[in-house]
C-alpha cells in the first residue's frame, strides 16, 4: 500500500468524520424517540457541563443533586460559564437568562419522571450507579432513554439493574463537557436500535462529534489511554523524569503529556488519605498534598499562572520509591514505548469488535484527547511508521508484560505489508 503522508491527512480526517456517523446495520428509517426534555443526575463539573449542551440547544433540563449546596454551586458554575461567553461577545446578555431559564434544579430523582432522556453523571462508583439505575427503573416513564456518562464501567451491569435494558445506553461526554466536541455513544448488549439512532441524532442537535463504540473497560478512548499511561508510568519507575516524558509528547505535537494531563485532572482521582495503590509515587505526592494544578503542586510545581516547573521534590520521591537514579532516554524511544502500545490496543479493540472501523478510533483521539492533527490519529500514525516497526517494539514490551503482547492482526499486517486504517474485522458487535 502507499505510505500515508502529511499531505493526505486533511482528506482522511474529513472522511473519517463523515464515516463516524454511519452505523452499518441500523436502518435509515429507524424511528427516533422524541427528546424534548432532559434530566441530569449530578450537578458537579461533568453534570453541569453536560446540561449546558442541552440548554444551549434550547432543550429544557432538570438537574438533580444530593444536596442543595451542591445544586446551588453547580448552577452558579453554569451561569458563570454562560456569563463569560456573553462577556466575550459570543451572545447577548439576554441569552444568558434565556439559557438559565431552561434549568430546573431539584433534590429528588422522582422529579425527573417525565423527562425523555436521563443522563447519570455521578462519580465512578459501580454500587452508586447500580443504585441510581434501580431507582430510575422504578420512576421513569415508559420509553425514556436511560443513559450513563461512565467513562469506563460495564454498562451491561448497569443496565441489568433495570427491567428495560433496551432503553439503556452510554453517553460518554469529555471534560469540560460544554466545550469538548467528542461524544462516545456506547451501545450495550440489549440497547435498542431506536435508542442508538436517537442518540446519534441528538449528538448532532447538541453539536457534538459522535462515535458509536462497544462495552469494554474504558471503551475506545480511555482503554487506549490506559495503555499509554501504564507505559509512561513504567518509564518513571525506571528513572526517566516525568517532564522528560512530557517533553517528548509535546515535541510529538500533544499540548499536554501524560503527567501534565494527570496534574490537570487531579492526582487524587481514585485516591484517599492513607491509600496504597499500584502507583506509590502518586500516593506519596498526594500525601504531601501535591495533588495537581489545583494545589499548585503535583508532578510539577506551578506558579500563579499554572505554569509547570520540574520539581526537585518529585525527583526525590521518584528516587526514594523506585531506587532508580535519574536516567535519560531519547524522545524517539519514549514515543515508541508510549504510543506504539496505543496502536496495538486499537488493533485489539477492532479484533474484539468494540469499534466500528479504524477511522472511528482516530476520530475519538483527534476530538477527545488532543491527538496532533498532523499525525492523523493513532491508527493513521501506525501506517506512517509501518506495522513492522510497531510489531518490533510490541514484541520487546510484551516480553516484560503479557498485556502488551502484539495483537494477532498486527502480526498479520507486518507480514503482509497491510494497512491499519484498512483493517476490517466486521464492525461493532455486542
Amino acid at each position: 500500500m502507499k505510505t500515508p503522508t502529511t499531505e493526505d491527512i486533511g482528506d482522511y480526517i474529513a472522511e473519517a468524520g463523515k464515516l463516524a456517523w454511519e452505523v452499518p446495520g441500523l436502518p435509515d428509517d429507524t424511528p427516533l424517540r422524541e427528546i424534548n426534555s432532559v434530566g441530569i443526575i449530578g450537578a458537579g463539573t461533568m453534570g453541569g457541563g453536560i446540561a449546558m449542551n442541552f440548554a444551549t440547544a434550547g432543550i429544557p433540563v432538570k438537574i438533580v443533586d444530593a444536596t442543595q449546596e451542591g445544586l446551588d454551586r453547580g448552577l452558579k458554575v453554569v451561569r458563570g460559564n454562560y456569563q463569560r461567553s456573553s462577556d466575550k461577545g459570543r451572545f447577548p446578555q439576554d441569552e444568558v437568562e434565556a439559557r438559565m431559564n431552561r434549568f430546573t434544579g431539584t433534590l429528588n430523582i422522582s422529579d425527573l419522571a417525565d423527562c425523555d432522556l436521563i443522563i447519570e453523571a455521578v462519580f465512578e462508583d459501580m454500587d452508586l450507579k447500580r443504585k441510581i439505575f434501580t431507582e430510575l427503573d422504578s420512576v421513569m416513564k415508559k420509553g425514556a432513554i436511560l443513559a450513563t456518562n461512565t467513562s469506563a464501567l460495564d454498562i451491561n451491569e448497569i443496565a441489568s439493574m433495570t427491567k428495560r435494558p433496551e432503553d439503556v445506553i452510554g453517553l460518554h461526554f469529555f471534560s469540560p463537557a460544554n466545550v469538548m466536541k467528542l461524544l462516545e455513544i456506547v451501545r450495550a448488549k440489549h440497547t435498542a436500535d431506536d435508542v442508538v439512532a436517537t442518540s446519534m441524532d441528538l449528538a448532532k442537535r447538541i453539536n457534538k462529534i459522535a462515535t458509536l463504540v462497544g462495552v469494554c473497560p474504558g471503551f475506545v478512548g480511555n482503554r487506549i489511554l490506559f495503555a499509554r499511561q501504564k507505559q509512561a508510568n513504567k518509564l518513571v519507575y525506571q528513572g526517566v523524569m516525568p517532564w522528560d516524558v512530557d517533553a517528548a509528547f509535546n515535541a510529538f505535537g500533544h499540548k499536554m503529556g501524560p503527567f501534565q494531563m494527570m496534574d490537570l485532572a487531579g492526582l487524587d482521582i481514585g485516591w484517599s488519605k492513607g491509600a496504597k495503590t499500584e502507583n506509590p509515587i502518586r500516593d506519596a505526592l498526594c500525601e504531601l498534598d501535591r495533588r495537581g494544578q489545583k494545589t499548585q503542586a503535583g508532578y510539577y510545581d506551578y506558579d500563579a499562572n499554572r505554569t509547570p516547573v520540574p520539581s526537585d521534590i518529585t525527583a526525590d520521591i521518584i528516587r526514594k520509591e523506585t531506587g532508580a537514579e535519574p536516567t535519560t532516554m531519547s524522545a524517539e524511544e519514549i514515543i515508541e514505548i508510549c504510543i506504539y502500545p496505543m496502536i496495538n490496543e486499537g488493533v485489539k479493540i477492532l479484533e474484539e469488535n468494540k469499534a466500528q472501523r479504524p477511522s472511528d478510533i482516530d476520530v475519538v483521539w483527534l476530538n477527545g484527547y488532543g491527538w496532533p492533527a498532523d499525525k492523523g490519529g493513532p491508527m493513521y500514525y501506525g501506517d506512517m511508521v509501518g506495522a513492522q516497526a510497531v510489531l518490533d517494539r510490541m514484541v520487546k514490551l510484551g516480553k516484560d508484560d503479557a498485556e502488551f503482547e502484539p495483537a494477532e492482526t498486527l502480526r498479520g499486517l507486518a507480514n503482509s505489508g497491510g494497512s491499519f486504517i484498512e483493517i476490517d474485522t466486521g464492525g461493532l458487535k455486542v
